[in-house]
């Protein structure tokens, strides 16, 4: 798009280019982690980093693995975490994806039907932070599990397009660049 970004993280991966352009490869996306382990790193991540745009996708493996009792009041003290320690920031939080087994599924629903209410709450005390819901984006196709999905819990290719496209739109007007 244009844009004069960087991305920021203790990770290092993905494309050098992107269209012949060089791509930033930093991020601090911690694959198969939950809630509580993103909890446990963030305070000395943002210190280090200094993030000005926070990408929170987080919840898949809490309910997956353990059910989504504590993801909702897991995600809440996260929100608070994050925007305590950079309260300028833009914290962008998703809904997560679907699961492509039904009855983990109806747990992913469950879930995310609490996020929209969490980020209203904490953008009604002054936080910094939005909400996008990654999960519509994936079902308004009914062949999302084909489509979109690499396997049961992981985009494929056109799926991980389909977020950098929806997360980009939650951003672009925020990036500095023409």
């Amino acid at each position: 798009g244009g844009k004069s970004i960087t991305f920021v993280g203790n990770l290092t991966n993905g494309p050098s280019t992107v269209e012949n352009t060089q791509f930033p490869t930093k991020h601090e996306g911690h694959g198969g982690w939950t809630i509580s382990q993103i909890a446990g790193i963030a305070d000395n991540t943002l210190s280090a980093n200094k993030p000005n745009i926070v990408l929170l996708k987080i919840g898949t493996n809490d309910v997956n693995g353990t059910g989504s009792s504590g993801a909702p009041n897991g995600l809440k003290n996260l929100i608070d975490q994050i925007t305590k320690d950079v309260p300028s920031e833009l914290l962008v939080v998703y809904s997560i994806i679907p699961i492509t087994n039904d009855g983990t599924n109806e747990r992913v629903k469950t879930y995310n039907a609490t996020i929209p209410t969490t980020v209203s709450a904490a953008a009604a005390a002054g936080k910094h932070v939005i909400f996008l819901d990654s999960y519509a984006a994936f079902v308004a196709d009914s062949s999302w599990k084909t489509k979109y999905m690499g396997d049961s819990l992981h985009p494929n290719d056109a799926g991980y397009a389909l977020l950098g496209q929806k997360w980009y739109a939650a951003i672009s007007a925020v990036l500095p660049g023409p």
